[in-house]
C-alpha cells in the first residue's frame, strides 16, 4: 500500500500521554509527536530513517530476511499498511506487529528466524520491543546531551 495511507509513525499506543519521553509505540520522542504535523517532508524522513534504523539495529539478530520482495508481498497480500522505501526490517516488524499470535514459522513470508529460544513469536516481538524502546531512549539521551553542549 503507498505511502499516503501511512502518514505518521504512530502505532495507537502513545505513551507519552502518560509521561513518557520516549514512546513505547513508535519511538519518536515526546516533541516529534507533538510536532508531527508541523514538520516538512524532509524533517520527517529524517524521523522515519531514524526509527527505520533503530530496527536494522536490533531486528537482524532474530531473524534473517531471505527474500524481502516476498515478504513486501505478504504484506500486500494481508492488506497492511507500509512505506515502500522503508527497509525490510520495517516490513517484517509491520508483519510481527499484525500477525505474530497467529504465525509459528516466517519462512513462507521470506523470512528465516535465527533466535532458537522457546519463545512464540509474539514473545520475540515484545523483546525486541523492549530493546528497542531501551535503544530509541539511549538515542534520546545521547541527542539531548549533545543539544545541551550548544
Amino acid at each position: 500500500m503507498p505511502f499516503e495511507t501511512v502518514p505518521t509513525p504512530c502505532v495507537g499506543i502513545c505513551s507519552t500521554t502518560y509521561g513518557d519521553i520516549v514512546c513505547r509505540g513508535c519511538r519518536r520522542y515526546l516533541h516529534e509527536v507533538v510536532e508531527w504535523n508541523r514538520y516538512s517532508a524532509e524533517q520527517k524522513r529524517l524521523i522515519w530513517h531514524r526509527l527505520d534504523g533503530l530496527l536494522t539495529q536490533i531486528m537482524p539478530r532474530y531473524f534473517e530476511i531471505i527474500d524481502a520482495q516476498l515478504l513486501r508481498q505478504t504484506l500486500d497480500q494481508l492488506r497492511l499498511s507500509y512505506r515502500f522505501e522503508a527497509t525490510p526490517w520495517t516490513w517484517l516488524q509491520i508483519l510481527l506487529k499484525n500477525a505474530a499470535r497467529q504465525l509459528s514459522d516466517l519462512t513462507p513470508y521470506g523470512v528465516r528466524r535465527l533466535d532458537t529460544s522457546a519463545m512464540s513469536l509474539y514473545e520475540l516481538k515484545e523483546l525486541m520491543n523492549v530493546e528497542l524502546h531501551t535503544l530509541a531512549s539511549a538515542y534520546y539521551e545521547r541527542d539531548l546531551l549533545r543539544a545541551l553542549q550548544f
